[in-house]
């Protein structure tokens, strides 16, 4: 039996009493527009023999990291939190050290900003966010990059402009895997993935297929992309829950996963499972 856990890297909590989760919209996305806690992962966590987490945030407000930091203090499946924080700003060095003077603040292991959501496809190149970008570097923390395919050479330059500063590409930076098209996704990922200091989550897949009618065969040739350009020790599994629930539940998401990586030697399926992840994100995890 490995000695490594099985790290889920990715997934999220929220509460609607709390917070409006504004990106929640129209009838595809309502069966989100309830609140998810962490109660409810446990015992899909359990159930799935999951045995620490990373929460990320949602939303990009200053009151959402010291609320999950808080719930990680008092949970011991959360090993690492990423959060969020004003990049641009000119306090960014300090407001970092805020963050981990809270409660829970040592569960904190990266940042993330919703790129995907910036006009500026070079928003990650701009000389504010590098500053930015330097700053989460020097905190020792990593930085999740959640994009869109036509925002991965803009990432790859901020990659390359800052070799101290681990990159961590979310739901393999959401190609369009409904319409089977690898190109210029699969070109632009392996120019990413060229620079030492990236690497991937094994996420988000099922939401960028067909929700209705994804198969196993239909992720692979994403799957295998991946594999290929990053090596399983720069790759990690995460579920996306809830927001995967969309197109599968929690242990379906990790079944096809596991069938995704069948090719892989054990050592090569312990780091995709669990290693990359403790690895990328200096995660502490107690297990037996």
């Amino acid at each position: 039996m490995s000695a490594t856990p099985l790290v889920d890297a990715h997934h999220h909590v929220w509460d609607l009493a709390v917070r409006d989760q504004e990106w929640i919209t129209g009838p595809e996305l309502a069966p989100l527009r309830r609140t998810f806690s962490l109660s409810d992962l446990h015992p899909l966590a359990e159930s799935s023999g999951v045995g620490a987490t990373v929460m990320v945030q949602t939303v990009p407000v200053p009151e959402e990291t010291p609320e999950m930091l808080a719930q990680a203090a008092t949970d011991p499946l959360v090993a690492g939190v990423v959060g969020w924080t004003d990049l641009a700003a000119p306090d960014v060095t300090d407001a970092l050290a805020r963050l981990r003077e809270l409660p829970g603040g040592g569960r904190l292991v990266g940042i993330r900003h919703q790129v995907q959501s910036e006009p500026d496809p070079r928003w990650l190149v701009r000389e504010d966010v590098v500053r930015g970008l330097s700053a989460v570097a020097e905190a020792g923390l990593a930085y999740d990059l959640v994009i869109l395919p036509h925002q991965l050479p803009a990432a790859t330059a901020a990659a390359r402009r800052l070799p101290g500063l681990r990159f961590v590409l979310d739901h393999i930076g959401k190609p369009a895997i409904a319409q089977g098209a690898l190109e210029p996704w699969a070109s632009q990922l392996r120019a990413l993935a060229a620079e030492p200091n990236t690497f991937c989550k094994l996420s988000g897949l099922v939401t960028e297929a067909d929700w209705r009618g994804w198969t196993v065969d239909d992720l692979r040739p994403f799957a295998e992309t991946v594999v290929g350009a990053f090596g399983p020790d720069r790759v990690m599994y995460g579920s996306d829950w809830p927001v995967c629930t969309l197109a599968a539940d929690y242990a379906e998401v990790l079944d096809a996963a596991r069938a995704l990586t069948l090719g892989l030697s054990v050592d090569e399926r312990d780091d995709v499972f669990g290693g990359t992840a403790m690895h990328a994100y200096r995660l502490h995890v107690d297990h037996d």
